[in-house]
């Protein structure tokens, strides 16, 4: 085994790939070798290191040091000052947003966005190269699974997640256990386990960062689950838009195969299990466990009746459990360190940690793992530091069109499952967007609207019919048409979705519009009855407007005015012409004494 003095570890994620991080690895390389170095510095592509608003994302071992937003013309100089000369280049280190202090002397653990953190499900990613299977078998992998079949029976693995108490981290919050426990408990011939990978939240990254950082983790879980039910074969029905996923995958099956670690009589035993990888054509319903298995099928997408239920009746009329992809992640975990080890972690009825993508209007970016039970504010403050631009936190969207917006006077809530129900929100898949106060709600539960009703089946009138009623009165509203029953007609309309729709795409539809009526009705009173809309999004409710006493008639908003609508002499005030304005926006843009605001 080749040993070296120092790991450059760059961020493989999407996120970071996408800024070029691919190419920061050809030139690390590229000039390791020209100065000597390629035998003492190794360079690793690694998963998502969680923190996507400092990518690209390169740490350097043995140190931990953290260079942020590194360009490919920065690598020269991390090459010939840091690795070469040992000394950190100042400039690039990470600087937290909380504290403002340069990382120069801290190990990444010390980051105030990791210190609160703990990562049972990303444990490995962003440590180790995902399509290398020596690296991941390193870090005690296989381990669990070899566990299973050598020294635990069937019922001892179904028991050992059950008293773990973790919960089905794809929404529905079902206890995983007692869904292998049905699997177990349907006599058949052939039986499936299979992962939703088909992650489809506005805003929502968790499960293909796993997948991207940590492929082998899932193989192993479904493996584990396929003794646990008396399953032998496993499908991965993942998104076609994760190409970067899907590759992941299809090396580490490969590898596991090769290994010996998928195949025929696995660890000596006589127990046999192969996974499958099926594309998703990118439809939000087959999220819904039934409509991602008549998917798998070659069916259209819809959802089934229920019952029988997937653990009766489910892949092929065969006996099926599917559980998500975090969901799996913990299971290797649960199994080497036991129940009582994870269950000591979060809440009396939310065990474990909870992954999140945490996007919006927030300063750190990116993904996080956090005990359940923690407090939102935490989360926001102290994890994901803050709102930018000194903007004021209004709320935050938790579980993607399924879920509910949380207002402000509920930050000290702790993130679980029934707390977050209670006040209207839901877990989801754990997509959390923060909004400021620039942001208008009555918008955006017509954004989700827009998305449920594009992603609706059709199969159901409630959901089909229900959900384009919704949006046309959300629509009437932000267009300054609307009026106080219509409010109240919406409101009906949500709770009749939520009793007739055949499953939870349009059940949950209404949550983001009946979260936001709870907590912002004053919002929507104003764009019916004082034709306004208080955050100046929503354009036909907004006029700009140039305030005389600060206006030094520069003329720069009448010469990029697109359509004449602002008049007036160089250094006297100016006025726009709301009848001829268009409401582009550009005059405040280029205006550079603050004289023009909307409203």
């Amino acid at each position: 085994m080749d040993l070296y003095r120092a790991h450059v570890l760059v961020c493989g994620g999407t996120g970071c790939t996408s800024s070029g991080s691919h190419q920061l690895i050809e030139r690390f390389e590229q000039q390791l070798k020209e100065k000597g170095l390629e035998k003492e510095v190794k360079v690793v592509r690694t998963g998502c290191f969680g923190l996507c608003e400092a990518g690209p994302v390169v740490i350097i071992y043995p140190e931990g040091t953290f260079y942020s937003r590194v360009k490919v013309e920065d690598v020269d100089e991390i090459v010939s000052e840091h690795l070469l000369k040992g000394r950190k280049v100042q400039h690039l280190v990470y600087v937290d947003h909380v504290t403002h202090e340069s990382t120069v002397t801290k190990s990444l653990d010390e980051i105030g966005f990791y210190k609160q953190q703990k990562r049972i499900a990303l444990k490995n990613c962003g440590v180790i190269d995902p399509e290398n299977i020596d690296e991941y078998i390193a870090f005690d992998g296989y381990k669990a699974l070899a566990k299973a079949l050598t020294e635990m029976t069937r019922e001892q693995v179904i028991q050992e997640v059950l008293d773990s108490g973790l919960r089905g981290r794809g929404g529905g919050g079902f206890p995983t256990g007692l869904k292998w426990k049905f699997g177990y408990n349907s006599p058949a011939d052939q039986k499936y386990i299979a992962c939703n990978a088909d992650e489809g939240d506005p805003g929502a990254f968790m499960d293909r960062s796993l997948l991207e950082g940590d492929p082998h983790a899932v193989i192993e879980a479904m493996a584990i689950g396929g003794y646990a039910i008396g399953a032998s074969e496993g499908y991965i029905y993942v998104r076609a838009e994760y190409p970067i996923a899907v590759k992941r995958l299809q090396v580490a099956i490969g590898q596991a195969r090769e290994y010996g670690l998928l195949g025929k009589n696995i660890f000596g035993t006589d127990f046999n299990f192969d996974l499958h990888i099926r594309l998703g054509a990118g439809a939000f319903v087959c999220g819904e466990e039934t409509a991602l298995m008549n998917s798998i099928e070659g069916k259209r997408g819809e959802p089934r009746p229920r019952p029988p239920f997937p653990a009766v009746k489910g892949l092929f009329g065969k006996p099926t459990v599917l559980n998500n992809v975090e969901t799996y992640a913990n299971i290797p975990q649960i199994i080497l360190k036991g129940a009582k080890w994870y269950a000591s972690i979060g809440t009396e009825r939310s065990k474990g940690t909870k992954v999140f993508a945490l996007g919006g209007k927030i300063n750190n970016t990116g993904l996080v793992e956090i005990p359940m039970g923690t407090p939102l504010r935490t989360i926001i403050y102290d994890i994901g530091g803050g709102i930018p631009n000194g903007k004021k936190f209004k709320a935050v969207q938790t579980g993607g069109p399924s879920g509910g917006c949380i207002p402000a006077e509920h930050l000290d809530i702790p993130i679980e499952y029934d707390t977050l129900i209670e006040i209207g929100s839901m877990m989801g898949s754990g997509g959390m967007i923060v909004m400021d106060d620039t942001t208008c709600m009555v918008d955006i539960a017509k954004f989700f609207l827009e998305f449920t009703v594009d992603e609706s089946c059709g199969k159901c009138t409630p959901c089909r019919v229900g959900t384009r009623r919704l949006l046309e009165l959300l629509t009437k509203i932000t267009d300054g048409k609307g009026t106080l029953e219509d409010i109240d007609r919406m409101e009906e309309l949500c709770y009749y979705l939520k009793e007739n729709s055949l499953c939870a795409l349009g059940q949950t539809a209404p949550n983001p519009v009946l979260s936001t009526l709870k907590y912002f009705r004053d919002e929507y009173i104003a764009h019916v009855t004082e034709h306004r809309c208080p955050a100046g999004v929503c354009k036909a409710l907004t006029n700009y407007h140039i305030e005389a006493d600060k206006c030094r008639g520069c003329t720069l908003c009448a010469r990029n005015c697109p359509v004449g609508a602002i008049t007036g002499t160089v250094k006297q005030p100016h006025v726009i012409d709301t009848s001829k304005c268009i409401k582009c926006g550009a005059c405040m843009e280029k205006c550079k004494f603050g004289a023009i605001s909307k409203g």
